[in-house]
């Protein structure tokens, strides 16, 4: 705990005799504020349970026991994905290396659920598809795309008007939750209606493919087993489905299904540490867990909290809120969660319930006592793994899997369980109910946190809606720190939006604090000492320093609210703002010590947050392999090569002046060759250079970073250019089409085979098949005529009696720019 003071003094103090040799003066004490908890010194936490901030309290001193739901390996890791772990390596880092919190850190992997047997499934199927090129040919495959197409899309037409129907009930009885809910499954819907519609162009194209190779000749060499590999590529989405559907419960090994989990468990992590997110201290696996996990059930029956059915167990929520207890304590729903909608309950049960499976009898709901009640132990069915166990061949169900690792690791009593906003019902809801029914208590987890959902387009970024960004696609075109500034400058805990303003945004900062630790470099590589110390800008000086213990304690308190980084960085960007302006008054002696402790202060603050790494004192650093330099010159070469040819090219240029050359061509050379120097050279050695008015400031980066944005800037340079030449081309192509229609001399504007006979100016008279134009025909091509007549004699007059000069200067400049544009493409 850190107090804060309110300037000031509680009644003096005098030191008991009794207790000192002598007796001392009086000494008055700071009052520190009672305002609120942040000014006395506590951290405050947004907690689901209650729904509020409340003060963070670990169960025991000062040690924190966290669990964080990870993911569920079926396929590649999303930026959704990325905004969730980042956010809470950010609050881990900030609870151990901030406010010194002993932190145990788990993260559990989900192996084993509906979604991996699924895509284990249908890869596996496809797999055995694309290999059976024998019994399936390219024509054959034609008929099951379309087959798959059509069930795909009756499928999609009849969940439209089951939802429709729904929304239509909600309605009916004034259910605005229900109606809300429905309403948002629309939505959802229809973009994945649009997906699907996509799927069945590119199927049709696919299937369209042969008789396009068959008569365009330049494609004519393509071959069955190509096309027949596109074919699987665009239907790859609706046959997976009919796959499933159809042979789905052939697929019982169960490295089938392991391989897949530990694919994308392997690329997670990999994924997970290009983010720059530090490893938890204890990672488990479900399937490592079954034993326990049946344990765990048989306890909780033996209790006589939950029960067996068909060969699954069930924890009964009536006797669960009959033995005391609360259900649904994150996303409240009425008593014993009684107003859980369908939806929600379809949710819980996963992708391959009984309720949801079309390939299997729907029998769920007389498994069940209660519609809410929701499964520990699943029977499997055919196509699904299994594991022996007291209550039939089975699997764990969703759900039980957290309950028990977090147990086994971090005992009966959690300080923090977090996990995205999307998991609070079902997934923790009955995480909190399994756990407190098996453990006895009331309050498994003091503290529950949730990040909000990320949205791209206005909709929660999804796989199933196919429309996220991989978190490798998304490190393609932005850096980890980049990626990382970007949520630090969101609340941990709101809905954001994934856009190029975003990080854009994420960019623009990163460079403020980037340019700021380049300017203090300098100015610390100086000998301070040789100069007069102290502050010397009077006024100026006391404001910036005023400014910075002001960012100190508004950086403090906003960490202590509930982690709020957003207002943190903001404070951190408003002193560097603050710095800039010191720095930029007119002849300025800035006091170097004060600016130092300011970028060693932000950059203390960055290592919290995981935007920096390394020792140095301050700044992003150099970007060096941390060696150093062997004393014998290794290592200089590339510095040593670049400074010798920049010589030799100036000196050339200079000899060359002095034989009687041109003199400002000279000079002109000598700029050019100094300005590649400092902007293709140095850089790819990681020197910065920057010319300023006082003299060229310099620093060490990394080169990987100043190449990119080299590559950057030649390209917003390169999109430029295009963008100036393809409106130069409008504008020349529309002057070269009205040169062209000028040439026309006006007397010759009809003479076509339209008409047989025109007047002495050429207005036509009389039509080809002998019949009379009309006077008004005849009016209106007059005017045009005199029309032509204007333009034709400004194109005389313009060209100086020479248009087709014109017409083919004109054609050139067209010519040539559409070449520069060429070049560019290339």
């Amino acid at each position: 705990m850190s107090l804060s003071g309110t300037g000031s003094y509680l009644p003096p103090t005098t030191t008991d005799a009794t207790t000192s040799s002598s007796n001392r003066h009086p000494w008055h004490p700071p009052a520190p504020s009672t305002a609120d908890p942040i000014a006395q010194g506590h951290l405050l936490i947004r907690n689901t349970l209650t729904g509020r901030k409340e003060p963070f309290v670990p169960h025991m001193s000062r040690h924190v026991k966290w669990y964080t739901c990870g993911p569920t390996v079926y396929d590649s890791s999303h930026v959704g994905h990325a905004r969730t772990y980042l956010s809470f390596d950010i609050m881990r880092r900030i609870l151990s290396d901030y406010f010194h919190y002993n932190v145990l850190y788990q993260v559990n992997t989900t192996d084993i659920d509906d979604k991996i047997i699924l895509r284990a499934r249908q890869n596996e199927l496809l797999r055995r598809l694309e290999a059976d090129v024998d019994n399936v040919t390219y024509e054959s495959l034609q008929i099951m795309a379309k087959e798959a197409l059509e069930e795909a899309k009756k499928k999609s037409d009849e969940k439209r008007l089951a939802i429709e129907e729904a929304i239509g009930k909600a309605k009916a009885e004034n259910d605005s939750r229900a109606r809300t809910e429905q309403e948002g499954l629309l939505e959802q819907h229809v973009v994945k209606r649009k997906n699907l519609d996509k799927d069945e162009v590119a199927i049709n194209q696919a299937c369209q493919e042969e008789a396009t190779t068959t008569a365009t000749a330049a494609t004519a060499g393509i071959s069955k087993e190509k096309l027949r590999a596109n074919l699987l590529t665009a239907a790859k989405s609706v046959l997976a489905d009919k796959l499933d559907r159809e042979r789905g419960h052939l697929i019982t090994d169960h490295a089938v299904f392991n391989a897949h989990a530990r694919k994308y468990e392997r690329e997670f992590m990999e994924d997970m540490e290009a983010l720059g997110i530090r490893e938890p201290d204890v990672l488990t696996r479900v399937t490592e867990y079954v034993p326990q996990i049946i344990a765990f059930v048989e306890t909780i029956i033996d209790k006589g909290l939950a029960y067996k059915s068909n060969g699954s167990v069930y924890l009964s929520l009536d006797a669960f809120h009959a033995a005391g207890h609360n259900y649904r304590k994150l996303n409240p729903a009425g008593p014993g969660g009684g107003a859980t909608s369908e939806a929600e309950m379809a949710e819980g049960e996963g992708a391959l319930s009984s309720n949801n499976n079309n390939n299997n009898n729907n029998n769920g709901t007389t498994e069940k006592r209660n519609p809410n009640d929701f499964a520990l132990w699943k029977a499997s069915k055919s196509g699904e793994p299994a594991w022996e166990s007291p209550f039939g061949p089975g699997r764990p169900g969703w759900h039980i899997e957290c309950s028990v690792v977090a147990g086994h690791i971090l005992g009966e009593t959690l300080d923090i369980h977090a996990g995205g906003e999307d998991l609070k019902f079902p997934h923790h809801d009955n995480e909190l109910a399994q756990s407190e029914a098996c453990f006895g208590c009331n309050q498994w987890v003091n503290y529950f946190t949730h990040t909000g959902h990320l949205h791209i387009e206005g909709l929660k970024m999804s796989k199933s809606l196919k429309n996220f960004v991989t978190i490798r696609q998304a490190l393609e075109h932005n850096t980890a720190r980049q990626l990382r500034i970007m949520f630090l400058l969101q609340g941990w805990d709101q809905p954001m939006n994934y856009s190029d303003q975003t990080i854009d945004d994420a960019r623009s900062k990163e460079t403020t604090f980037k340019n700021f630790f380049r300017e203090v470099e300098a100015l610390t590589r100086d000998d301070y000492l040789a100069q007069e110390v102290g502050w010397r800008m009077g006024e100026a000086d006391r404001k910036l320093s005023d400014a910075y213990l002001g960012a100190r304690q508004l950086v403090h308190e906003s960490l202590l609210d509930n982690f709020n980084t957003k207002e943190a960085m903001t404070a951190m960007l408003k002193v560097v703002n603050e710095a800039n302006t010191y720095l930029r008054t007119p002849n300025a002696k800035p006091s170097v010590l004060l600016l130092r402790a300011i970028a060693t202060y932000i950059t203390q603050i960055l290592k919290v947050f995981g935007v920096v790494d390394g020792s140095d004192d301050f700044g992003y650093g150099s970007g060096g392999d941390g060696k150093g330099d062997s004393g014998n010159g290794s290592g200089s070469e590339p510095y040593i090569a670049a400074m010798v040819s920049f010589r030799e090219n100036v000196r050339n240029v200079a000899l060359e002046a002095a034989k009687g050359g041109d003199a400002k061509a000279a000079i002109d050379s000598i700029l050019k060759i100094c300005d590649g120097l400092r902007d293709d050279d140095l850089p790819k050695l990681g020197v910065r250079l920057e010319d300023r008015p006082t003299g060229t400031m310099w620093n060490l980066e990394d080169p990987e970073v100043m190449i990119k944005e080299m590559e950057e800037k030649a390209a917003k340079e390169k999109e430029i250019q295009i963008s100036k030449l393809e409106k130069q081309l409008v504008a020349r192509e529309k002057e070269l089409d009205k040169v062209k229609s000028s040439l026309i001399k006006p007397e010759d504007l009809f003479r076509t085979d339209e008409f047989k006979e025109w007047d002495e100016s050429g207005v036509p008279i009389t039509m080809a098949n002998g019949e009379a134009v009309s006077g008004g025909q005849v009016k209106k091509r007059k005017k045009a005529i005199d029309k032509q007549a204007k333009m034709y004699a400004d194109l005389m007059e313009k060209s100086g009696n020479n248009p087709q000069e014109l017409l083919d200067s004109t054609q050139k400049e067209v010519d040539s720019i559409k070449a520069k544009l060429s070049e560019l493409a290339l």
